[in-house]
């Protein structure tokens, strides 16, 4: 055989991920596509934002623009922030899933599944529930940083075919950052694993902070999050059930017939009679 041919478990495991890179790569352009397909309705989109903006004041939460002022007391952060909005959120998703394939394929499975659910639970909100994010409402203060100071995801809303801009919530930013850190977190041992809970974090003040979540979303895809990890439980790759452990049996020790004691007999040409024992009594006083 010429060294030049892979041996054929090679070749199985090449094929093997590409159909799984080639899965991926069909779930997210089936959430792009949808996305597209459910954007419009953008007076209910705003109707909805307003909404949202008032539910929030009314819960207390912490203000979007507050987190957004505080980020704009420093130039480069803004940058760093609008960075890591751009060109984190995807590459780190898949740069985790090519690792857990290569060295977790149990857990790999199980966040992929994981993150089916989230995208395609995400996809029917977007389509029930059209939102537009707080950058575009100027009537609160918020500003669109990514516009203002670069680089930009998305462009003009009246003229961007390639994405659905009223599409925030819940997002999917948050929770595939959390799904992220749960999955490295379970699947790796070292002490400082607990770290990856700071990708979520950061994600979580990026989304607010440049305007392009409000808290509620990310409330939103946790809990969308929750129903998923709770529907793949069972499936955890270290949720198995213990099989049962056989019960030995008995050991018996082998009961032993007293042998017969054979008596001679006299009598010439007559077989040996067996007699059996007899107890000796005992005497009494």
């Amino acid at each position: 055989m010429s060294d030049d041919v892979p041996p054929a478990s090679t070749r199985s495991r090449w094929l093997s991920a590409l159909r799984e890179l080639g899965l991926v790569a069909v779930m997210f352009l089936i959430y792009k596509i949808g996305r597209i397909a459910a954007t419009g309705h953008v007076g209910e989109a705003f109707d909805n934002a307003h909404n949202v903006w008032d539910l929030e004041r009314w819960l207390h939460l912490p203000g979007e623009l507050s987190v957004q002022h505080r980020l704009m007391s420093w130039h480069w952060l803004v940058e760093v922030a609008n960075s890591y909005y751009a060109y984190v959120h995807f590459p780190a998703t898949v740069i985790c899933l090519i690792w857990l394939y290569i060295y977790r394929p149990a857990h790999y499975r199980w966040t992929r599944n994981v993150l089916a659910l989230l995208t395609g639970a995400a996809l029917l909100v977007h389509f029930s529930y059209p939102l537009a994010p707080p950058r575009m409402l100027a009537d609160t203060g918020m500003l669109d940083l990514g516009r203002l100071f670069g680089p930009a995801v998305y462009g003009a809303p009246e003229t961007d075919q390639l994405s659905n801009q009223y599409a925030a919530m819940p997002s999917l930013h948050v929770g595939w950052a959390v799904v992220i850190a749960v999955a490295l977190i379970t699947a790796t041992s070292a002490r400082w694993r607990g770290l990856w809970l700071l990708h979520p974090v950061i994600t979580l003040l990026v989304v607010v902070g440049t305007g392009n979540h409000y808290w509620l979303d990310a409330i939103a895809a946790l809990a969308l999050l929750v129903v998923a990890y709770v529907l793949m439980r069972p499936f955890y790759p270290s949720a198995q059930v213990a099989a049962p452990v056989p019960v030995p049996a008995l050991v018996t020790a082998p009961v032993v017939e007293p042998a017969p004691v054979v008596e001679a007999v006299t009598d010439a040409g007559s077989a040996p009679r067996p007699r059996l024992p007899i107890e000796t009594p005992v005497l009494r006083r």
